[in-house]
């Protein structure tokens, strides 16, 4: 039985044990990327298929008549075709929860940066403003505690939750959005009301066609002018154009991005045409501790030990 990883390199860059994983089948090939010419050759007489951003489709799921088992190194389903996979009866399998507390650790880094302004103040410092102040310390740049802040979750799922504890754990008041034409919850507030009354505002939810473009010119003018927006989620969520405009007029105090509507932006992106104190921008490296990356691969070890012994672990398909 064979297996083969298409773009190991996505996730391993020489610092994980990979071993166990290698060990789950008599023969694997794991290749560093994959291009897309060269997916239905590579998959072709595998049994096993890993992949985290190399796209199944329809033709190549068909063509790979060997195929039994897809481990998607991603909790997002969106590269593999599921309905094709689902009628040729090929197991498809994701992985959860094994970024939490990565991602979490990363948001409110950015929150902490933001509120305590340590860009502008690190900047000050490089310019020598430090070096000619009177006192002994400066003080240019107005510093924001948490507590008594309140933190508004757009995507109350596990990340969203995770986020929300955190800040209840710095002293922060909570608020969740409701989704969208949905019944009202317990607990939930309308998107309109979490806009104009959160401090910080962090994005949670999945990409989809009710999501594209959520924040957008009229939303961030419902926040407050002191409020900060955190996009560790999709970029496609953030009107980019219009999010850049709010920063540079004063609309908005500062954002911190982790993803962006093309990535990597090889066109070029608004958000990375400016050198801003109160803009950050990383490239989508919330999720990526050695650890997260570590659990990802323990999760596809673990998936691919379940099929064999002819359970099922984390399915989405069939």
């Amino acid at each position: 039985m064979r297996g083969v990883f298409l773009d190991v390199d996505t996730i391993d860059r020489g610092d994980l044990d990979l071993g166990p994983l290698f060990a789950t089948l008599p023969e694997w090939t794991p290749y560093p990327r994959t291009e897309a010419a060269e997916v239905n050759r590579r998959v072709r007489d595998a049994e096993v298929v890993v992949s985290n951003k190399v796209p199944l489709d329809r033709d190549t799921l068909l063509a790979a008549h060997r195929l039994k088992l897809v481990c998607i190194a991603a909790t997002g389903t969106n590269n593999i075709d599921l309905e094709t996979a689902c009628t040729r009866n090929i197991s498809v399998c994701n992985a959860t929860g094994y970024a939490t507390p990565s991602v979490v650790e990363h948001v409110f880094a950015q929150i902490l940066i933001l509120n305590r302004q340590l860009y502008a103040y690190r900047d000050a410092v490089a310019r020598g403003r430090w070096q000619q102040t009177e006192g002994f310390c400066l003080l240019d740049f107005p510093i924001r505690e948490l507590k008594g802040l309140t933190l508004g979750i757009i995507g109350y799922g596990e990340l969203g939750q995770a986020v929300a504890r955190m800040g209840e754990a710095f002293g922060m008041q909570v608020l969740v959005a409701e989704r969208a034409n949905a019944t009202p919850r317990p607990g939930r507030v309308p998107l309109k009301s979490l806009l104009a009354g959160s401090h910080v505002v962090s994005l949670h939810c999945p990409l989809t066609g009710s999501t594209r473009n959520l924040i957008g010119a009229a939303e961030i003018g419902l926040m407050r002018r002191d409020a900060v927006l955190i996009n560790s989620a999709r970029g496609g969520i953030v009107d980019e154009a219009a999010l850049l405009h709010a920063l540079q007029t004063g609309r908005l105090a500062g954002a911190a991005v982790d993803v962006l509507v093309e990535e990597p932006p090889r066109q070029g992106n608004p958000l990375l045409e400016v050198s801003m104190p109160n803009l950050l921008v990383t490239p989508h490296i919330a999720w990526a501790s050695i650890n997260a990356r570590q659990r990802l691969i323990d999760e596809i070890t673990r998936n691919i030990q379940a099929w064999l012994a002819g359970s099922t672990r984390n399915l989405v398909c069939p």
